[in-house]
């Protein structure tokens, strides 16, 4: 009788001794059933961590705790008689070593279980009195049934490094507070729990955060929506029957595209400023006495902004309207004619559905891209105009663009970070319903 399908935890109940003293020295099953090579990776695994955590890891966990006990300053040195400054602790270093322990000690945590899962498979081996792989099968089954295993361990420590760490480490400053009363390595930065949460959501800060989320959304959803249906209306126009020069026309749109957006968004801002070009000339055709503020005013400001972002969002919406134009049946267009419909009734009945459905997931990722659309905002407005209301700041900033501000303005990464957390939440919450609304469209297809 085979026994075959062990849990980890069952074959530490019920297997030898052997297995038993692989959860205590890591790599001793493998080692002793002749499997050298996996068997000192895994020791080597458990000693490398070991001395590292006694020598350096406690402290990093300790550290991680409190930020910090000994701040920069002055002491009088006796030898020289005079003030010197002594280093203190640097809590963000602290707070990044410290996140950085948690997730090597993850990793060893992996490695054990990994060490477990091997013996296991060892114990079952003798169990079923099979042969236990040499080093050359194992080398074949790891660039073969496992070559994924193999070739995603480096991009996964990149992953972890490079991503996984940062977003922790961002994060972790939402907690604190870190902001620009409180900057290392001059000063130190301690927990505060969700305090920063409640002054976004509830405190000072709160008089600032919902007008911005008010017309961040406002923004999200005009810019979305202008692009698209202008985009949509374009498409239409250039390729209804009878129009000549089709080619030209969408090669006209397409060098909009062509052109880098900041650089457009910088020549938008030259032209429509109260010394621009566009004042200027309205000015000498005594069409105006006064310069239009365009860029100055708050609320013409944000007209300004959505108007300007169709300029560079419509052109993409009309190639992509008329890739779905040219591979729509006609013969639903002309059944609908020959049953005396319209254009206007084919085209809200029959194309634009049609078009909606196709483009939805396209259209969601927009929303979430012009929720954290920083350029078109910062390069045309900066933000501004200055709303004295305001925490730092303007009548159009975005939540993007204030996050921003609050980092290299203000230095208040707490607030900065908390920012962040909630525009991300929004962000996942509306993408989640979004597809699930569109998953049950194309059910009812």
């Amino acid at each position: 009788m085979q026994k075959q399908g062990l849990t980890v935890l069952k074959a530490l109940q019920v297997g030898d001794w052997r297995m038993k003293l692989s959860a205590i020295i890591m790599g001793s099953s493998q080692l002793l059933h002749g499997q050298v090579l996996k068997g000192i990776w895994f020791l080597a695994v458990e000693i490398s961590f070991f001395t590292w955590f006694l020598m350096r890891g406690i402290k990093s966990l300790n550290y991680l705790l409190t930020l910090g006990t000994h701040k920069q300053g002055f002491v009088f040195d006796k030898k020289l008689g005079i003030n010197i400054l002594q280093q203190g602790d640097n809590s963000m270093l602290l707070l990044l070593f410290g996140i950085a322990t948690i997730l090597v000690v993850s990793i060893f945590l992996y490695q054990y279980w990994v060490n477990l899962k091997s013996a296991r498979t060892l114990l079952e081996f003798d169990l079923n009195h099979s042969k236990v792989p040499n080093l050359k099968e194992d080398l074949a089954k790891l660039l073969d049934s496992k070559l994924h295993i193999l070739l995603m361990s480096i991009p996964m420590i990149g992953v972890l490094a490079f991503t996984i760490l940062p977003l922790i480490y961002m994060i972790s400053i939402a907690f604190t507070n870190y902001d620009h009363n409180h900057l290392p390595p001059k000063n130190l930065f301690t927990w505060v729990g969700f305090e920063n949460f409640g002054n976004v959501l509830s405190g000072d800060v709160a008089g600032t955060f919902f007008p911005l989320l008010g017309w961040t959304l406002v923004w999200a959803v005009m810019a979305t929506a202008t692009s698209f249906l202008f985009g949509v209306l374009l498409a239409m126009l250039i390729n209804a029957k009878g129009i000549k020069g089709k080619k030209v026309y969408r090669t006209l749109f397409i060098l909009t595209m062509a052109v880098p957006q900041f650089i457009t968004l910088l020549i938008m801002n030259n032209l429509l400023n109260d010394s621009g070009m566009v004042n200027t000339m309205l000015m000498n055709w005594h069409l105006i006495s006064h310069p239009i503020p365009f860029l100055t005013d708050g609320t013409l400001a944000k007209v300004t902004v959505i108007v300007v972002n169709m300029w560079i969002g419509i052109p993409a919406t009309m190639l992509v309207t008329t890739g779905i134009l040219q591979n729509l049946s006609q013969d639903q267009v002309e059944a609908a004619e020959i049953d005396g419909a319209n254009k206007f009734q084919i085209f809200r009945d029959l194309t634009f559905p049609q078009i909606l459905f196709v483009m939805a997931p396209s259209l969601i990722q927009q929303f979430i891209g012009n929720i954290n659309n920083f350029n078109v905002i910062y390069l045309l407005t900066s933000g501004g105009p200055m709303n004295s209301n305001y925490y730092n700041a303007g009548d159009t900033d975005l939540l993007v663009t204030w996050l921003y501000k609050l980092t290299i303005d203000s230095a208040d990464y707490n607030l900065a970070s908390v920012i962040g957390i909630l525009i991300f939440t929004l962000s996942a919450i509306f993408s989640l319903f979004a597809y699930k609304r569109v998953n049950k469209m194309s059910n009812l297809g």
